[in-house]
């Protein structure tokens, strides 16, 4: 598959750049795709979620009332969850939530993403993205010049450039990412990616490695 190669006025180089088939064109696994998003997102997660049982609330241990005779339900202590102060039954408490996915598996997955994407004609090459100071509006004008103004937008760098990143960060829709740093999640969760084109090699490099 061949993409033709832009700059950032939203204008072709005059130049195509030649797509891996075997990280582009492959047929896309979608449960080696869900693993790797569930682990993603799992692994984003802090697991600290903590609610106090009924042996860690602080107060008597008296019982409360009688046992029988009052003609209501029979109570313990006041730190029983049934009562208003009590503790939490069965609440939360901390744990992690990391889960393991292989190597193979992961890049399996980047591999059936990109190729959706390529499918789809979701990828946009282009030369190189610099700016020369931090403004939102730049990104917002290359957006505009490569016609995905109203599209959620993933750009992918060959290498961190602050500057793109501070452009970019207060702009809705629109992610930075470096190639070697891609997920499966942050592919699928956009409509478009605007790939550099020296990103291609990076990507190629990183994933035929497995």
């Amino acid at each position: 598959m061949e993409l033709k190669v832009y700059n950032i006025a939203g204008k072709e180089v005059g130049r195509q750049i030649q797509l891996n088939d075997s990280v582009f064109g492959i047929e896309p696994n979608t449960h080696a795709m869900y693993l790797d998003v569930k682990q993603f997102l799992a692994n984003n997660r802090q697991g600290t979620h903590k609610s106090k049982q009924r042996n860690e609330i602080a107060g008597s241990s008296k019982k409360i009332k009688r046992q029988k005779g009052t003609g209501g339900a029979r109570a313990g202590n006041i730190k029983s969850p049934t009562i208003v102060g009590g503790g939490r039954a069965f609440g939360p408490i901390p744990r992690d939530y990391n889960i393991k996915v292989n190597k193979k598996v992961k890049s399996l997955a980047r591999k059936s993403a990109l190729s959706t994407k390529a499918k789809e004609n979701a990828i946009i090459a282009i030369e190189s993205i610099n700016f020369e100071q931090p403004k939102t509006k730049q990104m917002v004008e290359l957006k505009k010049n490569l016609q995905i103004l109203d599209k959620k937008m993933l750009v992918v760098l060959t290498e961190s450039k602050n500057n793109v990143y501070l452009s970019t960060r207060n702009l809705k829709g629109s992610k930075i990412v470096n190639a070697s740093q891609l997920s499966t999640y942050d592919i699928m969760n956009a409509k478009v990616l605007v790939v550099e084109e020296d990103a291609f090699a990076v990507l190629e490099q990183n994933l035929l490695k497995n």
